[in-house]
């Protein structure tokens, strides 16, 4: 198993866009994934939740993302992509 951890990842870089890893995260306004593990009723799960989360927050920048198949692991490609952009990720089991 990956466990990716944003706050200890590679150290921000002047140019890159918005994510500063030594910040603590803001679950109200900073960039959150949400990743489908591709089971079924998954989706729904994690679409309910975020438009429950924009009671609270703008959602703009909370960004859906999912695994080809439940039966395979994440790829490392959509790992990378989540530590280097998200300062925080929701995951999701359903059947």
């Amino acid at each position: 198993m990956r466990i990716v951890n944003p706050t200890f990842g590679p150290t921000h870089q002047p140019d890159a866009p918005g994510i500063v890893p030594d910040a603590p995260l803001d679950w109200r306004r900073d960039p959150i994934a949400i990743i489908s593990n591709a089971k079924p009723n998954a989706r729904e799960l994690l679409e309910g939740l975020r438009q429950q989360m924009s009671s609270v927050r703008d959602t703009g920048n909370i960004d859906y993302l999912y695994k080809d198949s439940a039966a395979q692991p994440a790829p490392v490609e959509l790992l990378d992509h989540v530590a280097a952009n998200y300062k925080g990720a929701i995951l999701a089991l359903a059947d």
